[in-house]
Parts: structure tokens; sequence; C-alpha cells
């Protein structure tokens, strides 16, 4: 088959011929339609320190798709040829304490697809199945690409009660447009996009920002005078890993106020602890999707008229994967997907 792999350390990435996966008895092979460039494909394409650190060539990589299911092994009785599906990219241990107790997404043992295992940017992946997502019947196979983005997007999202509630979104990369989505479609009074790309923006407004602004040159008190907030903001998600957004949230929040972090900083952030503590604030990190209750929000939500597909700005052939990683690097993109039926 063909597939995108990291060759050997260094920058690129080759489509070259690879072996089908073989499955085990508990696997499901699945012929991928569609597949998603996610941030970390970026890293690794690029072999930035993170990348040099963690990939071991060669490795197939890419993690978000959407496929039927073309085989399986003897043990799978719930999956079967022709059914269209996606996969949680987390492979988790099964044995640990927080795996036994239904807790996966806390497995300190978790493998990831694309990272640690061979991954989806190929003509076919191959997944456990307890790792595999069936999709309600209709649902467009581009949305369906990118359930596990979309799954950082509603896990952070709705980590806190936002009904109602003053939102600030720091960072309007595609999660963070997907998450402004599920916060106006979860009832938010007001969703604040601080972002500086002037293309994210516009993506953010039109995906359910009351206001976008960009952090440089509009200050978040004036905002909030704007909207006539009393104290501040009641939820806040920081999807950009930027030292600033990170500390001007903070800043920003009403006493009690809840951030959720997504975003990955590359160096240590110092923050104001006497401001965490006396406005009682509290911080939680987000990582991945909880298995498998973010992808039953996630189903939901789509069935009930959130409309992600917005946030997906660029199309493209598997074979010009360049460009699309050219498109997905820029900055001037929401989500960029590749087709992997396209010759």
């Amino acid at each position: 088959m063909l597939a995108l792999v990291k060759v050997d350390a260094g920058p690129g990435l080759r489509l070259q011929e690879v072996p089908r996966p073989d499955i085990g008895i508990n696997d499901v092979l699945i012929r991928v339609h569609k597949t998603g460039i996610c941030g970390t494909d970026l890293h690794i394409e690029s072999w930035d320190p993170w990348a040099a650190k963690t990939i071991h060539p060669p490795q197939v990589i890419g993690h978000e798709f959407v496929g039927e299911v073309a085989d399986v092994g003897a043990n799978v009785t719930d999956f079967h040829p022709g059914e269209l599906v996606s996969g949680e990219g987390h492979v988790t241990c099964g044995r640990c304490r927080h795996c036994l107790a239904g807790q996966r997404h806390l497995c300190v043992n978790t493998v990831g697809l694309g990272v640690n295992r061979d991954g989806a940017f190929a003509e076919y992946v191959a997944l456990p199945m307890t790792n595999v997502w069936h999709h309600a019947p209709g649902i467009d196979e581009e949305v369906a690409a990118i359930f596990d983005p979309f799954g950082n997007a509603v896990h952070t999202a709705l980590a806190f009660e936002v009904l109602g509630e003053d939102v600030l979104v720091t960072g309007a990369g595609p999660i963070g447009l997907m998450a402004s989505a599920v916060a106006r479609h979860a009832g938010a009074r007001n969703i604040v996009i601080s972002e500086p790309n002037a293309f994210r923006r516009d993506l953010a407004m039109r995906m359910g920002a009351t206001i976008a602004i960009d952090p440089r040159e509009r200050d978040l008190r004036d905002v909030q005078r704007e909207l006539g907030m009393v104290e501040g903001f009641d939820v806040a998600f920081e999807m950009s890993g930027n030292a600033t957004a990170l500390r001007s949230a903070i800043d920003n929040m009403a006493h009690g106020g809840r951030i959720a972090i997504l975003g990955i900083p590359t160096a240590e952030i110092s923050l104001d602890v006497n401001t965490i503590v006396f406005n009682q604030l509290t911080l939680r990190g987000i990582y991945g999707r909880e298995m498998y209750e973010t992808w039953y929000k996630m189903r939901v939500l789509i069935q009930s008229g959130l409309d992600i597909r917005p946030a997906i700005t660029h199309r493209f052939g598997f074979r010009d994967f360049e460009a699309a990683f050219a498109a997905a690097r820029s900055g001037d993109s929401g989500k960029v997907i590749m087709d992997w039926g396209a010759s």
C-alpha cells in the first residue's frame, strides 16, 4: 500500500510503498478514505526537537481519519466490512489503575497512533477493536475525518459549565475554532476570541464568536467594557500554548473563574500564583479525549445541529501532500483534509 512515511531523522516525508498492516484476533483493518493534518504531523514533518526526541523512523504518520472496515480479526463481532468508522488514536494498556477504573484517557502507558505506532496517512490502518468508532448514518465524511481534533475541542469546551457564561478563547487554530462553536452551541453568553491571525479571526466569527480581537491591538478589558461584563471571564480555553496568552487569560478571569488548558507551550511558563490563589481560579490540563464519553458527545452535538464544517478550509489529494502540509503550516487555514481515494 501507499503511505506517508518519516523515513529517517530529518525534515520531510516520503510517499512510498509499505506492507499493508497485519491484524491480530482483536484488531480491525480500515481502508482509509480521508485524513486530517494535525499540528503533531507538522512537528514530525519539520523534525523539530519534540519530534527528534519522540519519533523513531521509519514511521507511518497521521492519526485523524475516516474510512471503511476492510477486515476484522477472529474475535471481532461488532464491526463488519463496509461500515464507516474512525478511530481513537490513543491506544491504552487496559490494565493500569486508570484503565480498569474506566478512565483510559489517563493511562500512563498510552501509545499514539502515527507517533508510537504506524498511523493513518496510508491506504490502510489497523487498530484494536476497542479503539474503533462507528459513525452515525449520514455523517459528512470530512467531519468524520476530524473527529479526533473535534474531540479535543469538545473535551476542552465542556470541561466546565459554559451555559450562560462569558467565555474567552485564546488561539483560533482549528481546535480553538471548533471549541468556540461547541461553547456557542452549549449556550455560552459571550465568546471572545483572541487571535493574531486575521484569516482565523474571520473564521472564528463564522463559527459563533461574539468578538474576535488581535491581542496586539486591543486589550481584553476594553472588550469586557464593550460587552457589559462586570468582573471578568467565567471560563477560558487556552488553545495556543503561548505564555502571554495564558497570563492574559489569568489576569482577565472573574473570581472563581475556570481555565481549560489544551495548548502546549514550547518552553516553561512562569505564572503569578498569587493571582490564581487570591482569585480562586481553577486551571485544568486537557489532553486528548475521554474514552469514550467525549465521542458520544461529539455524535450528539453533530446530530443536534452543530456545524463544524466551516473549520475545514483546504482539501487535497494525498499525492499533493506537500501542498497540503504547506497550507496547514501557513496559518491562513483551518483544517486541511487529504483524500486517499484521489488518484
